[in-house]
């Protein structure tokens, strides 16, 4: 069993709700979005594990069980080449749950146009595996969902 935590503050969504096919129909795994708080922050690791991959948008966490989690700051935000973030690890960085992975502002996201919204996947999992699925108002580090 894997607790997920919220890697930003925010309200809990169902990943339906997010306005990518690739997130809202599941593509690349089930779990929740957040719809972030509209202030600087800094997004955390969901789960304690390795950084496999971190770009300024997104990254992976995986755990020493093998399953991923990935982290994406808002939808499209990979045309924004990195900037309004800032990165506070490494790929191959070992990181504790709640560890600081990348810092940002939603606000000025969307202000460029794009959707803040952060997808949270459980890479490769089986939509029955998430539960325990948060709802409602989320604080950085609050448990998300849990996979079994």
């Amino acid at each position: 069993m894997t607790t997920v935590l919220a890697p930003v503050a925010g309200a809990a969504l169902a990943l339906r709700a997010v306005p990518d096919p690739v997130f809202s129909q599941g593509l690349v795994g089930p779990g929740l979005a957040i719809e972030p708080v509209r202030e600087p922050g800094r997004a955390v690791a969901p789960i304690a594990g390795t950084i496999v991959k971190l770009h300024p948008h997104a990254f992976v966490v995986v755990g020493d069980d093998g399953r991923g989690v990935l982290v994406h700051l808002g939808i499209d935000t990979v045309q924004l080449r990195g900037e309004g973030f800032e990165v506070l690890a490494s790929e191959g960085d070992r990181v504790e749950a709640g560890q600081p992975v990348v810092a940002w502002n939603p606000a000025e996201v969307e202000a460029g146009g794009r959707c803040p919204v952060c997808p949270v996947v459980a890479l490769d999992a089986v939509a029955e595996a998430v539960t325990r699925i948060a709802d409602g108002p989320v604080d950085t580090g609050d448990e998300l969902f849990v996979w079994t």
